[in-house]
Formats: structure tokens, C-alpha cells, sequence
């Protein structure tokens, strides 16, 4: 089984209680992060690993919503989410490292604690800023390798468990794969002994 599978299957197992899951994590690491991620929101958006659709409730009116995810159980979970919300989105099950969308389809691209999961991450960004309009804005929120020698030292030793319980990568650093991927970042800020990243970045 190739990693993209592993992923999609563990996500398929995941989906019944990682609301429960991830809202420990979001509490204890990103609280505040997928309203301040959903902000930047506007126009056309490209919402890239959508999940559960936690972020549909943060979202602003007016948006035209587009969502991938790998997981068809995940996926389901957001469109009932969509539904009792009165959000209308376009989500569809696709891979984010071949995103099924032309070039410079989006004002926004929007990931948050999504590149960690994805296999090949420098594939990935440079998908969304294939799709993203001259301009448009990439907006990352995630966990991601600390700049703490001892406490990245913990990640390396905690990450060949959470990669084979979570497919959950440890020691990702984002904003290497957005400036390779020609984007221009304008805002990175890191908090929680520099394991949280807030990234956007613009295509020139």
C-alpha cells in the first residue's frame, strides 16, 4: 500500500472521533488559530484538507467555497456539517497533491493541520500555489518542527510512533516548501515553544 492510501485509510477510521481528538489539540496548541486562518478568507477560497469541516463555522458570508479531503467518511462528515450550518461549498473527495483544479483558480488557498498528513508537503504547496490567482493568498496554520534543540529533540523521538498510529509528520517545516514553491510570505509568526505556525504567503 503506497503512503497516500495508509493516509486515506487511517482518516477513514479516524473520522467517527476525531472531532473529539483534534478539539483536545486545538485547545491545548491552536486556539484561536482557525478564526485567525478563516479571516483571511475572500473571494473564491480553496479550503485543502477540509476534514470534519471544523473551519465552516469561521468562515466569512460571501466566500465561494470550494474543499478537498482524502477521506470519503471525513468528507461526509463535513457536508452534514455544511448542511445544518446553511453553508453552501463545493467539497469533493481529491488529493492535494494533485489537486483536480486548473491554474489560478483561487483568491485564497487555506490549510490548517493538514500539511503534517500529507505524504510528499513540498507537492502539496506547490499544488495550492499552482492554483492560486496572481496575488491570491496561501494561508498555513500547523504544528511544525521547534526551533528548541531539546524540545525538537522530543519531536524526533516521538515521530516514527505518531507517523505509524497518525501518519502524523513531527518535524515539517513549511515555510521552506512556500518559498520553493515561488511564493512570497508576508506574515509567519510561531508560538508554543515554536511548534504552532501562522503562515500566509501571496503569488507574485
Amino acid at each position: 500500500m503506497d503512503e497516500t492510501a495508509r493516509v486515506r485509510d487511517l482518516y477513514e477510521e479516524q473520522a467517527p472521533y476525531y472531532d473529539r481528538v483534534i478539539a483536545v489539540a486545538e485547545r491545548l496548541l491552536f486556539a484561536g488559530g482557525r478564526e485567525w486562518a478563516c479571516r483571511h478568507a475572500h473571494g473564491d477560497v480553496l479550503e485543502v484538507g477540509v476534514g470534519t469541516g471544523r473551519n465552516l463555522r469561521c468562515l466569512p458570508e460571501g466566500i465561494a467555497l470550494s474543499g478537498i479531503e482524502l477521506s470519503p467518511a471525513m468528507l461526509a462528515r463535513a457536508e452534514e456539517r455544511a448542511r445544518r450550518l446553511g453553508r453552501t461549498a463545493d467539497l469533493r473527495v481529491g488529493d492535494a497533491q494533485r489537486l483536480p483544479f486548473a491554474d489560478a483558480t483561487f483568491d485564497t488557498v487555506l490549510a490548517t493541520l493538514t500539511l503534517c498528513s500529507i505524504p510528499d508537503d513540498v507537492t502539496a504547496v506547490a499544488e495550492m500555489a499552482r492554483v492560486l490567482r496572481p496575488g491570491g493568498r496561501l494561508v498555513l496554520l500547523d504544528h511544525v518542527a521547534s526551533p528548541s534543540p531539546v524540545v525538537r529533540g522530543v519531536q524526533r523521538l516521538l515521530e516514527p510512533l505518531f507517523l505509524r498510529l497518525a501518519a502524523d509528520h513531527l518535524l515539517r517545516e513549511p515555510e521552506d516548501a512556500v518559498r520553493r514553491a515561488g511564493l512570497v510570505i508576508e506574515e509567519l509568526s510561531r508560538s508554543r515553544a515554536g511548534l504552532v505556525l501562522r503562515l500566509t504567503a501571496r503569488r507574485p
